[in-house]
C-alpha cells in the first residue's frame, strides 16, 4: 500500500531538519523561510522487532520490512488559502498525503527566526489550523454553488444527500473547526472523500523542544500545546529534532546506550514512525520462506482477499483461501510443524478479517 505523512508547521520549526533525521538524506534546512519549495519525499521503515525473530527462524536471501513515505511540506504562513508565501502550491501537496505531522516549535533560540517575530506554540497552531479550515471551506462553498441548483430543482435524492453534507461541513469551516473534530457518518465521508479535503486527514502534533528539555521535559510550552492535542482527541509527541538528527548516524547498539545515558526510553523518531503508522489504522501481516520474509502494510478491517491483493492483484481475483498462522503461536511452538500439530495452522476464506501478525500463505487461482 502506498502510504503518505506530511510533515507540515510554520517556516523554522524544525521541519527540515526532522525530516533529515527521517530520511538520513542531506535536504535543505536553511534558516529562512520558504527554504523549502517542492516538497521532500523519503521513504522510512517501520520498526518492527517481530521482523527480527522472523528472519532468524528461517534465514531468508531477504528480509523487507513494511515502510512508507514521509513528506517534507514548505512552511505555511498566515494567507497561505490566499496564496501567501506561494500557499497555494504548498497547501495542495498537504491534499495528496493520508496524515499530517504537525510540527510546533517549543524552543527558543535567538539564531533561529521566528516568522511573526517570537515564539508562540499556540498562535502558530491556530494560524495553521485556520489556513488548513479556510482552504477546505474554499472547495465545500465552490462544490455548493456547483451542486445546489440542480439537487433543488431535480429534486434528486443523491443530489440533495450530498448537498446537505457539503451544507453541514461548511458550517463547522466557518466556525473554523477542522472536520475531523466533528462527527460524520459513513455515508457523508464517502460523499467528501474524493475531495481530499485537509481538515479530515488526521493529525498529531509534535513538539520540537530543545536538547535540554528533551532530556528534563521541563519546557513552558509543552502543556499549552498538549491541552490542544487533548482537546482535539490526537497524540502530542514531545522531540528534539537535533539529537534525532546526530542518532541516525549512530549504530544501533550506540543509539539504545546514548538514549540510556541521556534518560530517552525510545527515540523520537520511532515514536513518531510508530504513532503515525497506528494513528492511520494500520496493522502488518507477513508472508515467510527460505527466499523472504516480508511485512506488508493493511489497514484496519481489510479481509483475506483484499490484504492478498496487496501483494499482487491476481491473488485477490483468484483467490481460494489463506493459510493462517499467528506471529504469537509461530515464536511459542517455534516451527511451522508445531504450529501444524497444534491445530493453530488455520484455513481462512474470503470473509477472513486479517489480524495484525498473520503470518500468511495465499492460494489462488487465475484462469485467462
Amino acid at each position: 500500500m502506498s502510504l503518505k505523512a506530511g510533515i507540515i508547521g510554520m517556516p523554522n520549526v524544525g521541519k527540515s531538519t526532522l525530516f533529515n533525521a527521517i530520511t538520513k538524506k542531506n535536504i535543505l534546512a536553511a534558516n529562512y523561510p520558504f527554504a523549502t519549495i517542492d516538497p521532500n519525499v523519503g521513504t522510512v521503515i517501520v520498526p518492527d522487532k517481530r521482523l527480527e525473530v522472523l528472519e532468524n527462524m528461517y534465514i531468508p536471501e531477504r528480509m523487507i520490512p513494511t515502510q512508507y513515505e514521509f513528506i517534507d511540506i514548505a512552511g505555511l504562513v498566515k494567507g497561505a488559502s490566499l496564496g501567501e508565501g506561494l500557499g497555494n502550491k504548498f497547501l495542495s501537496h498537504i491534499r495528496e498525503v493520508d496524515a499530517i505531522v504537525h510540527v510546533v516549535r517549543c524552543f527558543e533560540n535567538k539564531d533561529i527566526i521566528h516568522v511573526d517575530g517570537e515564539v508562540n506554540p499556540v498562535r502558530d497552531i491556530e494560524t495553521i489550523n485556520l489556513e488548513l479550515t479556510l482552504a477546505d471551506l474554499e472547495i465545500v462553498e465552490n462544490r455548493i454553488l456547483k451542486i445546489e441548483k440542480k439537487a433543488i430543482t431535480t429534486n434528486d435524492k443523491e443530489a440533495l444527500k450530498e448537498l446537505a453534507t457539503f451544507k453541514k461541513v461548511k458550517e463547522e469551516l466557518s466556525k473554523g473547526v477542522p472536520l475531523r473534530l466533528i462527527e460524520l457518518e459513513e455515508e457523508e465521508l464517502k460523499l467528501l472523500s474524493s475531495f481530499c479535503l485537509i481538515t479530515l486527514k488526521p493529525m498529531i502534533y509534535l513538539a520540537n523542544v530543545s536538547e535540554e528539555e528533551a532530556v528534563s521535559k521541563d519546557n513552558k510550552f509543552i502543556n499549552e500545546v498538549l491541552e490542544i492535542a487533548k482537546k482535539e482527541k490526537t497524540e502530542l509527541i514531545l522531540m528534539c529534532a537535533r539529537i534525532e538528527s546526530e542518532l541516525v548516524e549512530l549504530n544501533e547498539e550506540d543509539k539504545n546506550n546514548f538514549l540510556k545515558d541521556i534518560g530517552i526510553d525510545e527515540s523520537g523518531l520511532d515514536k513518531l514512525i510508530r504513532v503515525t503508522y497506528e494513528l492511520l489504522g494500520l496493522k502488518t501481516f507477513f508472508t515467510v520462506g527460505s527466499d523472504e520474509v516480508r511485512a506488508w502494510t493493511f489497514k484496519d478491517g481489510m479481509k483475506a482477499p483484499a490484504c492478498a491483493g496487496i501483494i499482487h492483484t491476481d491473488f485477490e481475483r483468484g483467490f481460494i483461501r489463506a493459510e493462517v498462522m499467528s506471529y504469537n503461536d509461530l515464536v511459542e511452538l517455534g516451527n511451522e510443524i508445531k504450529v501444524k500439530e497444534a491445530g493453530k495452522m488455520r484455513l481462512e476464506g474470503k470473509e477472513y478479517l486479517m489480524k495484525d501478525g498473520d503470518i500468511c500463505h495465499f492460494r489462488f487461482n487465475v484462469t485467462k
